[in-house]
């Protein structure tokens, strides 16, 4: 798609050498948006974005979103956090920091520019659910105390501020609740469950599945996802979510495991091992209203998501 220089946005991607945000960049520039891309890659890495540095539609800053930003820019995708517990356990006062004061700081900006502003949340902020499947009305149970805190609660609290700033002052905000997403460019070490099953079957090891395997997640492919994204931002001022984004296909972690082995041609044993603290039983969201409000619907099945996942992953581990 062609924009003119009056319909070309510059829009702000925090986190946007990670998994999500890097896909994200690629849509809204292949949109015909300047893109923004700020991440202090944590978890981001540059070989997700390389491909974009000969765009001179696209930008790369390296910056902390726990300081503030001073830029002009039209709208601004908050995704900066780590998103797995490897990663957001490994310094959890800092991931708190990065979802509170990254909101503060996004949610300043947003007030400045006077633009569109939208928080990337997780289900995390529903815990470990007492309702199935869970409605963006149900408030969740969450341990406020346990080692998945910094995330849970983190993210719970930028909702908090999202939502202030839209009744104090009006900022237009758009709240996305993210689902278990998977596909290229996840970290290969991230320890999140698809990346895991994929790397150990890959390398023939193997596959750790926790607990008995009977806990189920829905997964959404990365492509979907994003559709979502931008679909939500793209509504009017009347809509401010919490909309929930992911695929309302349920499967066992088992299930998972024995797709990723046949599709491997892997011959790696299944292991068990403990349930880590607070790990959620059942994950699958209601996305009645993301039907309604945003006519989205995701597409990609996983037989589908899991090769490209697969084919991925086996490149990057051949080049490692």
């Amino acid at each position: 798609m062609t924009r003119t220089y009056d319909s070309r946005k510059r829009i702000l991607v925090t986190g946007g050498a990670g998994f999500l945000g890097s896909h994200l960049c690629d849509r809204l520039l292949a949109q015909g948006h300047e893109v923004l891309c700020v991440d202090n890659l944590f978890t981001g890495n540059k070989r997700n974005i390389y491909h974009l540095h000969s765009n001179p539609l696209f930008e790369f800053m390296r910056h902390d979103v726990t300081f503030p930003l001073y830029i002009e820019v039209d709208e601004i995708y908050n995704l900066a956090c780590p998103a797995s517990p490897v990663h957001y356990q490994h310094d959890p006062v800092q991931t708190t920091k990065t979802s509170v004061l990254g909101a503060i700081n996004m949610l300043g900006l947003a007030k400045r520019l006077k633009c569109k502003v939208l928080q990337a949340s997780t289900s995390e902020v529903y815990g470990d659910p007492l309702v199935h499947p869970q409605t963006e009305t149900y408030w969740g149970n969450v341990n406020p105390l346990g080692p998945r805190s910094c995330y849970d609660e983190g993210k719970r609290c930028a909702e908090t501020l999202f939502f202030d700033y839209h009744r104090q002052i009006g900022l237009e905000i758009k709240v996305a609740r993210i689902f278990n997403t998977y596909g290229p460019r996840m970290h290969e070490a991230d320890g999140r469950v698809v990346s895991n099953f994929v790397v150990q079957a890959l390398g023939g090891d193997p596959i750790t599945i926790f607990g008995d395997g009977q806990q189920t997640r829905s997964f959404c492919y990365v492509d979907d996802l994003v559709d979502g994204l931008i679909r939500l931002m793209e509504t009017d001022q009347t809509v401010t979510g919490p909309i929930n984004l992911g695929n309302p296909v349920e499967f066992t972690i088992r299930e998972l495991a024995e797709a990723v082995l046949k599709l491997t041609d892997s011959k790696a044993q299944l292991v068990f091992s403990d349930l880590p603290a607070d790990d959620p039983r059942q994950r699958r969201p209601d996305i009645t209203l993301a039907q309604q409000e945003l006519n989205w619907n995701p597409k990609i099945e996983l037989n589908d998501g899991l090769p490209e996942t697969i084919s991925y992953f086996r490149k990057l581990l051949a080049e490692l």
